[in-house]
């Protein structure tokens, strides 16, 4: 499985790929995440990803031309099952998502900032829009890495017990019940 995210804080995704599952995911050679500088696909001097948005209104808009510079080069070199947006107008990652993305094969993530990105990028390439919840974080950074642990922990032979991930929390839409280790007693706590 293969993730590539474009992003404009690539530095912000470094730790979470770097640890755990995922990184144990990545050295088996199951899971592949590569993560794309969206500046290095824009033009002119100041590299920048960024502009006013027509008609007015305050903060900025995130420019097409970089994005698809970036899209259209991934493209060219395999193909894709989804592009997704991380968005909070998405429809909210749940289990069942994850569990139906699990059976893909290759992503491209893309992590917005500012006041969003442009219009004719969804139009164009977003095949599907995923958000975290109803809040408002300040770029699409950690919920694209909320996705891609949710997923990839999924993938068979990621888990050292596989049967550990039929048995989670939402999987039969139900909450674990409570754990325990050893002692039993501790402390007069049972």
């Amino acid at each position: 499985m293969r993730f590539d995210i474009i992003t404009v804080l690539p530095g912000l995704l470094e730790s979470p790929f770097a640890h755990s599952i995922l990184q144990r995911a990545q050295k088996k050679g199951i899971a592949e995440i590569h993560v794309h500088n969206l500046r290095d696909y824009a033009a002119g001097k100041q590299k920048s990803v960024d502009d006013y948005q027509y008609g007015g209104g305050s903060g900025m808009v995130m420019s097409i031309a970089p994005f698809a510079a970036c899209i259209e080069k991934l493209k060219a070199e395999r193909e894709y099952d989804e592009v997704i947006f991380m968005s909070p107008d998405g429809v909210t990652l749940n289990q069942q998502i994850a569990n139906q993305l699990s059976i893909k094969q290759n992503f491209i993530i893309l992590c917005g900032h500012y006041k969003g990105i442009d219009q004719r990028i969804r139009d164009i390439y977003v095949t599907r829009e995923i958000s975290v919840g109803d809040y408002v974080l300040s770029g699409g950074e950690l919920p694209a890495a909320v996705l891609v642990d949710a997923v990839v922990r999924l993938i068979p032979g990621v888990l050292s017990d596989e049967t550990s991930a039929l048995s989670d929390s939402f999987q039969d839409d139900m909450l674990d019940a409570p754990v325990y280790t050893r002692p039993a007693d501790w402390n007069g706590h049972k």
